[in-house]
């Protein structure tokens, strides 16, 4: 059922605003990343071995961060991050196995390696898995326990209903302060940056607030130990970044903001890490516990706490309407303007292709054939969820 709700309320009315964003580097945001190459390398691999894909998901990635020895000229990884996880697959189909732990520690070392400087992973990680083939009330032995090939679900399939209740929002465009946050971490874990500040680290945290248009910027981010020499060399590195991340901000056209950076300082503390993440000093990571799929946090807007990373790419509309929700959303705004909000709620069994209910804000003054061009646009995205299933599996999508 769709509905079309009218109305022109903009984040930006608000008067008070709160975003943040995890960074890459953040042990949350590493789990994230973890979880859905994961599914993804799980996936492709069933694919190129079988045609098809076994059910699996593995939402559910916890990262128990390491030792190191850190201080002035020096950082080493001292203890591996440990990666647990916990989810269901199935380990064979027939008799032909599924290396489901080296799948899982390769994902893992690739997203390590792309957020860490000097990762290491023979030396550096170590994977427990917490998966279980056991089938559920209600499904037949071939979800998780596939007798052959013909069990599996090739990409594109037709007729696949939902594997669970949710309920999923989307919205856009992002505002003037949730670009600003956004941006700067973008910025920060660039690869230009990266060449430009070597001794820079990953585990960026942003966060955001505007009070009328007067902002204020929080940015925390370490810098690796073996390249800074003592806190007055600390002192003057962080100058020279916050000095280039102010300027960004300018860009975006906000003339009046404060930034504070690395505010452990303040306790004559600087933030130095091994690798570039706290996850070197025992700092623990969880799947679902960061930024939405549009890379914030927004307690201002609309948002669901589904954890889309490493679930099902087939069937699971936690997933795939997190994903359709923001996508449409943003093809609301692009082609009819204003403010746009979608609202996506399906029951378990349902079609993927008849969600429940579908809500769609948009603006107040849309006359009759805008309307109907809007609905033909939400029936398509809605019933194109299959192509989206192919794309989250052939090339990936950013959840975080």
């Amino acid at each position: 059922m769709l509905s079309i709700q009218r109305d022109s309320q903009s984040v930006e009315d608000l008067p008070y605003e709160l975003v943040e964003r995890k960074g890459v580097g953040h042990p949350d945001t590493m789990c994230d990343a973890m979880a859905e190459r994961m599914s993804r390398c799980y996936s492709l691999h069933c694919l190129k071995e079988f045609g098809g894909i076994a059910h699996h998901w593995f939402d559910k990635v916890t990262l128990y961060g390491g030792g190191a020895d850190i201080g002035y000229g020096r950082g080493e990884l001292t203890s591996p991050y440990r990666v647990k996880v916990f989810g269901k697959a199935a380990f064979r189909v027939g008799s032909a196995e599924i290396p489901v732990q080296e799948l899982m520690f390769r994902a893992a070392a690739d997203v390590l390696a792309e957020v860490t400087t000097g990762f290491d992973p023979a030396r550096h990680l170590v994977i427990e898995l917490g998966v279980v083939d056991h089938t559920g009330a209600g499904r037949g032995r071939s979800r998780y326990q596939p007798a052959s090939p013909e069990d599996l679900v090739p990409l594109r399939s037709t007729g696949l209903v939902s594997n669970d209740t949710n309920l999923l929002h989307g919205y856009a465009p992002l505002s003037r302060l949730e670009n600003a946050v956004l941006g700067l971490e973008r910025l920060v874990n660039g690869p230009g940056f990266k060449q430009r500040h070597p001794d820079s680290g990953w585990d960026v945290k942003v966060f955001g607030s505007r009070r009328h248009d007067t902002f204020s910027l929080v940015v925390n981010m370490p810098f690796l130990a073996a390249g800074i020499e003592s806190m007055d060399h600390y002192l003057a590195r962080k100058a020279v970044i916050q000095r280039e991340l102010e300027e960004f901000v300018r860009t975006l056209g906000i003339p009046d903001f404060r930034m504070l950076m690395n505010a452990t300082d303040r306790n004559g503390r600087p933030y130095l890490t091994a690798l570039g993440s706290v996850a070197d000093t025992g700092d623990v990571g969880v799947v679902g516990r960061g930024n939405r799929v549009n890379g914030l946090i927004t307690p201002m807007r609309p948002m669901s706490i589904e954890a889309p990373a490493g679930k099902n790419p087939l069937d699971h509309t936690g997933k795939i309407y997190n994903v359709l929700a923001m996508r449409l959303a943003g093809r609301v705004h692009e082609e009819f303007g204003g403010p746009a909000q979608v609202h996506i709620f399906t029951s378990k069994e349902a079609p993927l292709e008849r969600p429940d209910e579908v809500v769609v804000t948009t603006r107040p003054d849309m006359d009759e054939p805008a309307l109907k061009a809007l609905e033909s646009l939400v029936e398509t995205s809605v019933a194109g969820s299959g192509e989206l299933t192919a794309e989250l599996v052939e090339t990936g999508v950013t959840l975080w």
